[in-house]
């Protein structure tokens, strides 16, 4: 029926002079029925939004932000050449109006969700795993990375750990989260080929799923059982190097759980302020004493709203004797530390920051 009203404004507008143009109307109108300009405007359809999720590489993606920014300020968009040629989404005549300018505006709203609207999570990555021989048995250590997406980490946080770590984990979380941990997939124990190289390729990728999983849940990765099984074995690795004085390889093991705790957001636990501890006793003993005034000064920022607390007062004659030697105000310390005194036992019999570290148990 289109087709046939077309035809009757051709006629009327042609007058007398348009016999040929008439009757090749009336070839039209019999040849194309309704049925079939239904089914064309429909591929003419697909063709044109068959290029709008279609987008560009960087360069000429950095183009189009050019052009379309009189877009963004208001502007009517420029419509296309005339005499363009077929390109992606079709020939320029019927495409040049609607369909460029939904493309560019969903190539648009795609730009700026992209930076908007990208989630911050944490990955877990295997980058290396190497087999392990010793006296008496033999093992595959695998090296896992810690790495926040959209960020750029200058120094990362990793772990190594073994199978039988992750299956103690494992064991530990179905027995607290029997629900939560049904549908979460681990890695069968293999009575061979547990070294092959397919082996741990497949073995790496399935740690990383399962890590991913248990972080996805926040009761699993608030738990003890989860935080610790990343940041438990460096703290008593740094606890026994701090006791035989070897402050430099210990604060590099401090360092790397102060980082793994950060990832992970268990910086209010003890076990953060242990790792301060730490971190501010390896740099004094390494005459580092502006380092070692910073974690104190972190440490208690965190223990700002804690009326009392076991490693409060030796923080603070720490910040004290540490604010004295690198010319930084103490009154705040001072006077906290008064109060404590006054409320507590005396101060001769507070143990020091040293001290309360080497005799903090880790379990």
């Amino acid at each position: 029926m289109a087709a046939r009203i077309l035809h009757r404004l051709r006629h009327a507008l042609s007058g007398e002079g348009g016999r040929e143009e008439r009757a090749c109307g009336s070839a039209e109108a019999e040849d194309c029925p309704e049925s079939s300009e239904l089914e064309d405007d429909t591929e003419g359809l697909s063709t044109r939004l068959s290029g709008t999720l279609s987008f560009t590489s960087h360069e000429e993606e950095e183009e189009e932000e050019a052009e379309g920014a009189g877009e963004e300020l208001g502007q009517p968009p420029q419509p296309a050449a005339a005499g363009a040629e077929d390109g992606e989404w079709g020939p320029a005549a019927e495409r040049a109006g609607g369909s460029s300018l939904l493309t560019r505006q969903l190539q648009e709203l795609w730009r700026r969700s992209r930076g908007s609207l990208a989630p911050q999570r944490l990955l877990f990555e295997v980058t290396s795993a190497s087999v392990v021989s010793e006296r008496s048995s033999k093992y595959v250590l695998y090296t896992i990375y810690l790495i926040r997406s959209g960020r750029f980490d200058k120094a990362p946080a990793a772990i190594a750990r073994r199978y039988s770590d992750f299956e103690r984990l494992n064991r530990c979380l179905r027995c607290r989260f029997g629900c939560d941990m049904a549908g979460i997939a681990f890695p069968r124990k293999r009575l061979r080929q547990n070294f092959t190289a397919e082996t741990i390729a497949k073995r790496s990728r399935a740690f990383e799923q399962f890590l991913s999983h248990l972080h996805s849940i926040a009761e699993i990765r608030r738990s003890p059982e989860f935080l610790e099984f990343f940041f438990l074995q460096d703290l008593q690795a740094a606890q026994r190097l701090t006791c035989t004085g070897m402050y430099r390889e210990a604060l590099a093991t401090w360092a790397n759980a102060y980082r793994l705790q950060d990832r992970l957001g268990a910086c209010g636990s003890s076990r953060f302020l242990l790792t301060l501890a730490g971190l501010a006793v390896c740099h004094q003993e390494l005459d580092e004493l502006g380092e070692a005034h910073g974690c104190c000064e972190q440490a208690l920022q965190l223990l700002e709203a804690q009326g009392s607390h076991p490693l409060l007062g030796p923080f603070l004659q720490a910040h004290i004797h540490l604010a004295w030697k690198v010319g930084k105000d103490k009154r705040r310390s001072e006077a906290r530390l008064q109060d404590l005194r006054e409320a507590g036992p005396p101060l001769q019999q507070q143990p020091t920051l040293k001290e309360c570290l080497i005799k903090e148990p880790l379990e």
